[in-house]
């Protein structure tokens, strides 16, 4: 999502997004709401250098503020009561006891590397849940075929490999299906309020170690107040990671010395 930092800039940002769009066919926009955030874009990239890249031309070319958030994936959720439907935005997951199932995208990436640097490839590609379908060496280079999450593509997948390569990789990746999966809500609190902007749809696996990640990011970047502030990542009722930025003290001898 894009969220201009000021509110009323949102039709400059709505203005500045339907030029680039003239120019940039693989650019999708539509409007956004967010609790937290205010009024804003759910934007669609090509990829994280496609996204850094819009970024980069809206601050630089237009002058726009934007906060970013994380970049997530369509998840398909098949209901208790038959129906399916889409969730793009976490905040609009339904509730557990409505849900049957949660089918994430699939994707087959094709990876071309040197055989030197094939194992921690496949290293990667297994981290983030991959099944290997095809491997051939054609020389020098292999050849890999991998079905990957959607969701773990679009993180940090390819810089990660592009810097274990040394660059010398490269890859490509389609839509193959959707497949049931044990992904979770995790809703992120900061004292107690859910913040919208901050909940993300992830593996179970990987829930706990994200939920203290970005708890432990918060506290860093959240300035101390006179009280103190509670941050809480949960999946539903349980929490799974909590930090606490603490009160500022307030000096109540400064009165008594000298």
């Amino acid at each position: 999502g894009l969220y201009p930092v000021e509110s009323n800039q949102y039709d400059a940002l709505r203005d500045a997004l339907t030029k680039l769009q003239l120019n940039d066919a693989a650019l999708q926009f539509e409007p956004e709401v967010s609790q937290a955030l205010g009024f804003g874009f759910r934007a669609g990239f090509l990829g994280l250098l496609h996204m850094d890249i819009v970024q980069e031309r809206l601050e630089r070319e237009y002058n726009m503020d934007l906060i970013t958030t994380a970049p997530s994936v369509v998840y398909e959720v098949l209901m208790t009561n038959g129906e399916t439907c889409y969730v793009e935005n976490p905040s609009k997951l339904p509730p557990v006891d409505k849900i049957q199932e949660i089918r994430e995208p699939i994707d087959t990436v094709t990876i071309f590397v040197p055989d030197e640097y094939v194992g921690v490839v496949m290293k990667l590609c297994q981290e983030k849940r991959g099944i290997q379908t095809n491997l051939a060496y054609h020389g020098r280079q292999v050849h890999l075929t991998y079905e990957l999450p959607l969701a773990e593509i679009v993180l940090d997948f390819f810089d990660r490999m592009k810097s274990l390569t040394r660059g010398y990789a490269s890859m490509d990746y389609e839509f193959l299906e959707y497949r049931a999966s044990d992904v979770v809500k995790v809703d992120m609190l900061i004292n107690g309020d859910r913040v919208d902007a901050l909940s993300s749809i992830l593996h179970r696996s990987n829930a706990i170690a994200r939920g203290r990640e970005i708890a432990g990011r918060l506290r860093s970047l959240i300035p101390r107040q006179m009280y103190e502030v509670s941050i809480q990542a949960a999946i539903g009722a349980n929490i799974i990671a909590r930090e606490n930025v603490k009160a500022l003290r307030k000096n109540v001898l400064a009165k008594c010395y000298g």
